[in-house]
C-alpha cells in the first residue's frame, strides 16, 4: 500500500500498574465512541521516539514513562469523507504505535497542556475494550494495536515505579 498521501503520527498505549491502559475522553466528540489513545502528528526530521513522548506529554501531561515496545511498521487509516476538510489533502494516517509503562503518579496528568484541549476526561480501562470506544473508521487499526500489545498488560501488572 503506498502510504505518500498519509499524514505521519505516533499512537500511544500507555499501561498503567494494574495492567490497564490510559483513555482519553475527546472533548466534543459525542458518545460512545469518544475515548481513545493519545495520538499526534510526527514533525518533518523528527525522530519517532521523541514524537510520542512529546505527543505524551502534550496531550496529557505525562513524563514519567518507559517505552516497552513499538510497532514494526506504519498502520493506516482512511479519514472519513466528512472529516476530509481541513486535513491538508492527506488521505488519512499512517502511524506507529507505542507502549508504555507509566511510571509516575496520577497527580503528573495534566490535560490542559495541549491547547487546545484534546481531552476533558480520562481512565485507566481493560485493553480489549479500546477498539470498540473509537470512532469506527479507527476501529481495525485499534484492534491491531490491541492485539499486538495484549501480552504486555500481563508483564506491567503489579509493577510499581
Amino acid at each position: 500500500m503506498d502510504l505518500a498521501d498519509y499524514r505521519p503520527n505516533v499512537g500511544l498505549v500507555l499501561f498503567g500498574p494494574e495492567g490497564r491502559v490510559w483513555m482519553g475522553r475527546r472533548v466534543e466528540t459525542p458518545p460512545p465512541y469518544n475515548w481513545q489513545f493519545p495520538q499526534g502528528g510526527v514533525d518533518d526530521d523528527e525522530d519517532l521516539e521523541a514524537a510520542a513522548l512529546r505527543e505524551l506529554e502534550e496531550e496529557t501531561g505525562i513524563t514519567s514513562v518507559t517505552i516497552l515496545d513499538r510497532t514494526p511498521g506504519w498502520l493506516a487509516y482512511d479519514y472519513p469523507i466528512a472529516a476530509k476538510r481541513g486535513r491538508r489533502g492527506w488521505k488519512g494516517q499512517k502511524q506507529v504505535w507505542f507502549a508504555l509503562r507509566f511510571e509516575g503518579d496520577e497527580a503528573e496528568v495534566r490535560l490542559d497542556q495541549h491547547h487546545p484541549v484534546e481531552f476533558d476526561a480520562w481512565r485507566w480501562a481493560p485493553l480489549a475494550e479500546a477498539p470498540g470506544l473509537i470512532v469506527p473508521f479507527k476501529q481495525p487499526v485499534y484492534a491491531t494495536v490491541a492485539q499486538a500489545f495484549a501480552p504486555l498488560a500481563e508483564q506491567v501488572r503489579g509493577h510499581r515505579p
